[in-house]
């Protein structure tokens, strides 16, 4: 049983090549802010897990690229969408040297960087696959004082940041954090969305950046 557990610690996983709930809210923000870009634009999903995502942003034309580090994740997207390009990163090493650093001209990242250890790494790498000017779009849940305040009054702070869910969130960031981690990596701020539910009380929210 330790061996199994050992072998499977490293990665999220998964099982099928469904879009995961969060899209409902997020993809219409992400579609919004990539489909300006003109076709063959490379487009990549940093922490892309299954693929679906990129999956729905075919209709642009664009160059697609999935970047993970979880191999269920890669077989499920692979299997999937034969027509996309995955491959396997380590998004938290040094990614200076990949093939495609400093030539995206947009990078998304969709409820990833909740999960990450070493989230400013995450951030350079982000920084490094764009090309000048290029756009990051990037998502997380939200949190700020009216939601937080909202999950302690109703009792459901406990579940909402629960130890028992697997490969779970490990950072919970607000939009003072985020807008932080991205300036101190190099980003230049355009415009926070904030997606599902009512305003402050979001379950996501939305950051798009560019390099300068």
């Amino acid at each position: 049983m330790l061996q199994t557990i050992d072998a499977s610690i490293g990665e999220y996983q998964h099982d099928n090549a469904e879009l995961a709930c969060s899209s409902e809210w997020i993809l219409p923000v992400v579609r919004h802010e990539v489909k300006h870009l003109p076709p063959g634009s490379i487009v990549v999903d940093m922490g892309c897990g299954n693929g679906s995502i990129l999956a729905h942003l075919r209709e642009y034309r664009f160059e697609l690229h999935g970047l993970d580090a979880s191999r269920s994740g890669l077989a499920q997207a692979e299997k999937a969408y034969p027509d996309i390009q995955f491959s396997c990163a380590d998004l938290m090493s040094d990614l200076s040297s990949h093939f495609l650093a400093g030539r995206c001209d947009a990078v998304i990242s969709t409820e990833v960087v909740e999960h990450v250890f070493l989230p400013r790494l995450f951030a350079a790498n982000c920084y490094r696959m764009l090309k000048p000017g290029g756009c990051l779009v990037i998502s997380t849940p939200y949190h700020g004082y009216v939601k937080n305040l909202a999950l302690a009054i109703t009792g459901k702070l406990e579940s909402h940041f629960t130890v028992l869910w697997d490969y779970g969130h490990i950072k919970f960031w607000s939009k003072q954090t985020l807008y932080h981690l991205l300036v101190e990596a190099g980003f230049v701020i355009q415009r926070f969305r904030g997606a599902g539910r009512i305003p402050y009380l979001w379950k996501s929210m939305i950051l798009v950046a560019r390099k300068p």
